[in-house]
């Protein structure tokens, strides 16, 4: 039997509604303003492209009925057509211009807010994204990579930079997209209304790995939240067991502690991922893999095999050195 594409198409275009990165499955109010604009602008521009097959077939079928030569038409049919046109004219600019005040409205909810009680910096890297959590008192300051945990019901500012090139931060269930320009802060406030994991990506073309430069967001209940920031504000437990400690010892021997941070420890690098809870992370590599052990040793090592173009350079490792380091890092949570 042969397979209309349309009734494949069709289910698959359905599959956008929903999930951990959809526009239309809204979970925050900056979210649902973008949808409620979504569905106006659809709504409309589908009943605008009704009435003008409607009124191109009637057209046709007067031109048909009512044309007395091949290049003549009566006068009342051509004064017809001038008051038609005339109304679609008139009727297409009341449309943009309701268009434009529903639109300009939206922004102005979108970016009435610019301050919140939890801030973050967001900077975008090729190809990872830098969250600092920000706090009055600096002991209380922290930073991680690639994955941002928010209380439910409470807004969060996000202060967006960029050390590189140009990138752009959109989590579609949450907000809407911002640019990350070099040189200049962005600000854009998210706010979850319920816990979840929310998928978020870089949405401007940045480089090989544009792709592979996700962003997660994980929305928790305020108490969770809470302990989950006092865990990532404290420094990474020494290691307890003699393999882990190899492993530490073979990190910090390495020149791994040249590009990476573990607090506690004399790894103290700026330039790549803070590493003092990696085994906390639900993903490595900005989303590229999920954590685990497995995907750990294939990333430290082959990094180029995973992410063709990524700036981590291959360190030369014995056989019998992967799997204590693999175990250092994922016991730091």
């Amino acid at each position: 039997m042969r397979c209309r594409p349309a009734l494949i198409i069709f289910p698959l275009t359905l599959t956008g509604c929903d999930g951990w990165q959809s526009t239309l499955d809204p979970q925050g109010p900056q979210a649902d303003t973008l949808a409620d604009l979504f569905w106006v602008f659809t709504a409309i521009l589908a009943a605008v492209w009704l009435l003008t097959m409607a009124a191109l077939f009637l057209a046709l079928r007067r031109e048909h009925a009512a044309r007395a030569g091949p290049l003549m038409r009566e006068p009342q049919a051509e004064r017809g057509m001038t008051r038609a046109v005339t109304a679609a004219t008139i009727l297409t600019a009341a449309i943009v211009i309701a268009l434009t005040v529903v639109s300009y409205a939206a922004q102005r909810a979108l970016f009435s807010r610019n301050e919140a009680p939890l801030q973050l910096l967001v900077k975008g890297h090729q190809w990872w994204w830098e969250v600092t959590y920000e706090d009055a008192q600096p002991s209380r300051r922290f930073t991680t990579a690639n994955e941002i945990h928010v209380p439910v019901g409470q807004p969060v500012l996000i202060k967006l930079q960029s050390s590189d090139v140009i990138h752009s931060f959109w989590v579609p269930s949450l907000a809407g997209k911002m640019d990350v320009i070099p040189g200049r802060e962005n600000r854009i406030v998210i706010e979850a209304t319920r816990d979840g994991i929310f998928r978020g990506q870089c949405a401007e073309f940045c480089g090989w790995q544009h792709a592979h430069m996700a962003i997660t967001v994980v929305a928790h209940a305020t108490a969770d939240f809470e302990r989950w920031r006092e865990s990532q504000i404290k420094a990474a437990e020494p290691p307890d067991d003699l393999v882990r400690k190899r492993g530490m010892d073979i990190f910090l021997s390495r020149p791994c502690v040249m590009c990476h941070q573990i607090r506690g420890t004399t790894a103290a690098g700026k330039v790549a991922p803070d590493l003092t809870h990696l085994g906390s992370r639900l993903h490595i590599v900005a989303g590229t893999l999920p954590n685990s052990r497995g995907n750990l040793a294939a990333w430290i090592v082959d990094p180029q095999g995973i992410k063709p173009g990524a700036h981590m350079p291959l360190i030369a490792l014995e056989p019998e050195e992967i799997e204590p380091l693999t175990r250092y890092l994922e016991g730091l949570r």
